[in-house]
């Protein structure tokens, strides 16, 4: 059986890394992908880095539905990450909310 994509939800969560902090942030998140993948709501989880400015790093994410992306975004690895992430950060990240838009 096919699974419906209509209460599907898609995050994009932007990091800017402080100077010379990049590496250390790329690795703190590079952590949170197996245990994301494995989440039972998990579609999507891909990481990005912006090739212009190294600092700036993304995650495309794509959820079930909401309640999947609350269960992961009050998942203990993801709580202790913003819990320890902040001297990487220059300010808290940007997180936007999608709709995914098929053909």
């Amino acid at each position: 059986m096919i699974e419906s994509t209509e209460n599907q939800v898609v995050v994009i969560a932007k990091f800017l890394a402080k100077n010379g902090k990049e590496v250390e942030l790329l690795g703190a998140l590079k952590k949170l992908m197996n245990p994301t993948h494995k989440e039972i709501g998990c579609v999507r989880y891909e990481l990005n880095q912006n090739v212009e400015n190294p600092r700036i790093l993304t995650y495309v994410e794509k959820f079930r539905d909401q309640a999947a992306f609350e269960v992961h975004k009050n998942s203990d690895y993801i709580v202790d990450f913003f819990k320890t992430a902040a001297p990487l950060l220059v300010q808290e990240q940007d997180v936007t909310f999608h709709r995914e838009l098929l053909p």
